[in-house]
């Protein structure tokens, strides 16, 4: 039997309010360049609007005029999705909570998760996002994953209970040393005083 290969996120639509409550969301507060409109293809009385959220995929919101926002909640049933997380800069989200206060939207303060900072809040119709900062660059010619399941592999040898930054550095020092050759004889830590 052959499993079928994903090779990343092509889009993911979410259920959204009306039309403008849409954008205003997703580009007015999260800033997605709204790219592409177009009735829903299997229902008529709903929009499908299309927004980049930064990487040129697509995350696309089905829209009805009938759906107004109540930020109440979204189910938390087995099932149903939980939140959404969005990459941001350092930048970007050491300025989001000010920029959320500014609108009036409830947020968590920056939570620090090892290997990433978060700011949770909610959308119009209460799906929790979430903004992340991740608090490493990979290696050039590496990703992300490449780095997290090398400082995964280290977390779980030392017994910790969660990804710290020394997982992360000592992750991202084994890659460089396996991608990068060295003319010196010797690549250990030196003390050059």
């Amino acid at each position: 039997m052959r499993k079928i290969q994903a090779q990343g996120v092509h889009h993911i639509t979410l259920n959204g309010a009306d039309r403008q409550t849409s954008i205003d969301f997703w580009e007015g507060v999260l800033g997605m360049p709204f790219i592409f409109d177009q009735p829903n293809l299997d229902n008529p009385d709903e929009g499908h609007l299309y927004f980049d959220p930064g990487d040129g995929r697509l995350i696309t919101i089905f829209t009805n005029e009938k759906r107004k926002p109540d930020p109440k909640g979204n189910p938390r049933d087995p099932g149903t999705v939980h939140h959404i997380a969005f990459n941001v800069s350092r930048a970007t989200l050491t300025h989001a909570l000010q920029r959320l206060d500014d609108r009036g939207v409830a947020h968590t303060p920056i939570k620090d998760r090892g290997f990433m900072d978060s700011v949770y809040f909610r959308d119009p119709l209460g799906l929790t996002i979430e903004l992340a900062c991740y608090k490493f660059e990979p290696p050039v010619g590496c990703t992300h994953a490449d780095v997290m399941i090398r400082a995964h592999k280290k977390r779980v040898a030392a017994g910790d209970y969660n990804i710290q930054e020394i997982h992360l550095a000592d992750a991202i020092e084994e890659l460089v040393e396996e991608r990068q050759g060295s003319l010196s004889d010797s690549r250990a830590a030196a003390n050059p005083y």
